[in-house]
């Protein structure tokens, strides 16, 4: 966090930090919804996986959510297993910042949180979320399953139509099958409950995204 600058390319299998076997310890139970951080989830329940920037305001807005049933923050989509904060700070992991999301589809689709995901943060900014620069900012939606990952695809193409309208720029969010979650430490959980007055600079580019229906609606009828 804090605007600093930091490397803006992922480190290799061979430069990347080593890590651990030992997994960080986390509280067991979520401060702000009183459920288990950790699974395993009630039946039914489904995982999605978002970076967003720092994680901090990120896991706020998820947690806000009805039908998200709990909330973790972590790292993902790097190199070293079980890596500290201050390893991903260094940029020798890969790592991103992520927030892990179980919900009830019963309650909340994975569309709505997928707009949520693009409506609040700006995907087009590469290495970086606002001042916070570094690999470890990069957007990202990490996917559970075959039906995540087309309607990730979707979503994005929609909004990329819809930031062109706008004159905005690209997407550059990767969407990849969810790789491991490593946990951050506990003081990390549901921070911005912890600390209200704490660092969030989360952004959207002002832009909406339509759902698949809405987009169906909108859609100009084919020519013949």
């Amino acid at each position: 966090m804090f605007g600093l600058f930091k490397k803006a390319d992922l480190p290799t299998a061979q430069d990347a930090l080593p890590g651990r076997e030992q997994a960080v310890e986390v509280a067991d139970t979520h401060v702000v919804l009183g459920n288990p951080v950790r699974g395993p989830w009630p039946a039914g329940f489904e995982v999605a996986v978002f970076g967003m920037g720092c994680f901090w305001g990120v896991e706020r807005l998820f947690w806000g959510i009805p039908g998200v049933w709990s909330t973790a923050v972590g790292y993902a989509a790097g190199l070293t297993p079980n890596a500290t904060y201050q390893e991903v700070c260094s940029g020798m992991t890969g790592h991103n910042e992520v927030v892990q999301v179980v919900f009830d589809p019963a309650k909340v689709s994975y569309e709505d949180l997928l707009t949520a995901f693009w409506e609040n943060h700006d995907p087009t900014q590469g290495m970086r979320q606002g001042p916070d620069r570094g690999t470890q900012y990069r957007s990202g939606i990490y996917t559970h399953g075959a039906a995540q990952q087309a309607a990730a695809e979707q979503s994005g193409e929609r909004y990329q139509q819809a930031l062109n309208a706008a004159g905005q720029g690209e997407i550059t969010t990767e969407i990849l099958p969810a790789p491991p979650f490593y946990y951050a430490e506990d003081y990390h959980q549901q921070y911005l409950h912890k600390n209200p007055g704490g660092y969030c600079s989360m952004r959207g580019t002002g832009v909406r995204c339509a759902g698949e229906a809405e987009a169906s609606q909108n859609a100009p009828e084919p020519v013949a």
